[in-house]
């Protein structure tokens, strides 16, 4: 079974895998079909990805169907459309007990951690499988995404007369924005990047979507206060110290993106404001079942977000295009099968 194995920075080899071993009763194997391509792996790819050891299997946006199950498995069955929800907990620290399993302490994220789908055949816990009959591949291979702003989003539960600012308009805050839309609340979106800009006004007409502006001219902008939540989806230290000055007083942030950086803030202000600070990481089972809802019953669409295409066999000279600025990138999706 051949396998893309990220060797090195920039450098990927086809591997040759043993075929999956037997099913442990509570195990399934699936067929991998699509993977989608988000920040986390072109980092990886780029050699920044802190989280990511050479050689690593890239792949934990999966669209899959199910090819056998093992003897105590009954929630799917052979034949299943699933999304993957790829975060492997242990289910047995303070985290999980709590049903933070988001947050296990001892978290392994397919194609983070360990190996992911960038191959044709994997086995995985069953209970991480997701049906969704009547999907495609490349729509569940997009739940993973739409679950951190599903969860992000949660974190704070926004009402439709407050106002939120969304800064960034990758794809962790496209995920953001759908749940801000379906929660009714007033959006703006700061965006540094043209064609971006130009994505999100095509996507999100009620949004009001802004070049990089101070937080003065922001609060002329929003009725002449800041937004009531404010959620950063760059990853950019600058970026996240910065955006406690666009909150309103009593506001609150969500740090949807990540740094390796220590990020510094100004402590007054977050004092006088009496702000509050929120973390969201990965996602829970029921944002996944969520999300499928939402699918089937047409009230998420993402059609539009894939923008680029590779095949099993293009992906490593894909890979090097799509991590260039400027590549018009939204989302990007290998066809394995």
């Amino acid at each position: 079974m051949k396998a893309l194995s990220l060797s090195a920075p920039r450098k990927f080899d086809v591997i040759d895998l043993p075929e999956p071993a037997e099913l442990g009763p509570y195990e399934a194997l699936v067929r991998i079909h699509a993977v989608g391509v988000c920040g986390t792996d072109i980092s990886g790819y780029l050699g920044k990805m802190p989280f990511i050891q050479h050689p690593r299997i890239l792949g934990h946006e999966l669209g899959v169907e199910v090819v056998a199950v093992g003897d105590e498995v009954t929630d799917v069955k052979p034949g299943d459309r699933c999304a993957v929800e790829p975060y492997l907990n242990c289910g047995e620290c303070h985290a999980c007990a709590r049903g933070h399993t988001n947050c296990c302490e001892n978290l392994k994220v397919l194609g983070v951690h360990t190996d992911g789908g960038l191959r044709p055949l994997l086995v995985l816990p069953a209970d991480k499988l997701h049906p969704a009959e009547g999907l495609s591949y490349e729509q569940l291979a997009l739940v993973e995404t739409l679950g951190i702003g599903c969860h992000a989003v949660n974190r704070v539960c926004p009402h439709s007369d407050e106002s939120v600012l969304v800064l960034g308009a990758g794809p962790i805050g496209l995920s953001v924005m759908e749940f801000v839309r379906l929660a009714g609340a007033k959006m703006h979106v700061v965006e540094p990047d043209e064609t971006r800009r130009a994505f999100v006004s095509k996507n999100h007409p009620k949004a009001k979507v802004h070049a990089p502006l101070e937080p003065e001219d922001f609060f002329k902008q929003n009725d002449g206060r800041g937004a009531d939540i404010v959620f950063d989806a760059t990853g950019n230290a600058d970026s996240m110290a910065r955006s406690f000055e666009y909150a309103a007083f009593a506001g609150a942030l969500v740090w949807v993106g990540i740094t390796a950086k220590t990020v510094p803030f100004d402590d007054a202000l977050f004092h006088r404001r009496e702000l509050t600070l929120l973390a969201s990481r990965n996602a829970i089972p029921s944002d996944f079942n969520r999300i499928l809802r939402l699918m089937k019953e047409g009230h998420l669409d993402t059609t539009p977000w894939i923008t680029h295409r590779a095949s099993f066999e293009e992906a490593p000279k894909k890979f090097a295009s799509w991590s260039k600025p400027g590549s018009g990138v939204v989302k990007a999706v290998v066809q394995v099968q």
